[in-house]
């Protein structure tokens, strides 16, 4: 089984979701995992120094992927962290985005594989930050992964166990609910994604008290 598990801005600067789900991620040998992660408020903090806003974003991603890599290792999780452009793994030019799928196909079922949205863009010198929502969706299509995961927005989900639906529509989903429950970055997601805490994320593969959005 492949989960592909997507880290949201906000929660990227959450300590204690962070530490969470580490622990929680600690608990499963298998299924492979991959995770995908973009910026988070640590973009800015750089910026706060007189870096742009472009080149601060790629300082931002690189750092979040090494810190990540450290906090999964202090449980015990093995993971190999990688940038999109690394190796050419993810480029994108003006058809599209190419996954490199003879090297990806190289790469070890375990570690756990962490990568950023740090891609190759034949049209610039720099590596381009993809938005997240976007290279998740293609490498859904790409992986073609037995779940995908999003996690709650409402921190208060980490403490109290409340009844969620099991199951939406993407059309279903009203403002109010899109808004507290769901990051920001994917309110037009449209892929079937499980929405969870880290809570729950430790029980799988039990998905009981998530929401399958479809």
């Amino acid at each position: 089984m492949t989960y592909l598990v997507l880290l949201d801005y906000d929660h990227l600067d959450n300590g204690l979701f962070l530490t969470a789900f580490a622990g929680a991620l600690s608990q499963h040998s298998k299924p492979r995992f991959i995770i995908l992660h973009g910026d988070s408020q640590y973009t800015e903090r750089i910026m706060q120094t007189g870096v742009m806003r472009e080149e601060a974003q790629r300082l931002s991603i690189k750092g979040l992927n090494h810190r990540l890599v450290a906090l999964f290792a202090d449980e015990g999780i093995s993971c190999l962290g990688l940038n999109g452009y690394q190796r050419n793994l993810i480029s994108r030019s003006e058809s599209g985005i190419n996954i490199d799928r003879k090297y990806f196909e190289q790469l070890p079922e375990q570690p756990v594989l962490l990568l950023s949205n740090l891609v190759s863009d034949s049209r610039y010198d720099q590596p381009q930050a993809v938005p997240l929502d976007v290279l998740a969706k293609a490498l859904a299509k790409f992986l073609e992964p037995d779940e995908i995961f999003l996690f709650s927005r409402n921190d208060s989900d980490e403490i109290l166990v409340r009844e969620m639906p099991k199951k939406l529509g993407w059309d279903e989903l009203n403002t109010g609910f899109a808004e507290k429950y769901i990051p920001h970055e994917f309110h037009d997601f449209r892929l079937p994604a499980r929405l969870t805490t880290a809570r729950l994320f430790r029980n799988l593969p039990d998905t009981s008290g998530t929401t399958l959005i479809s």
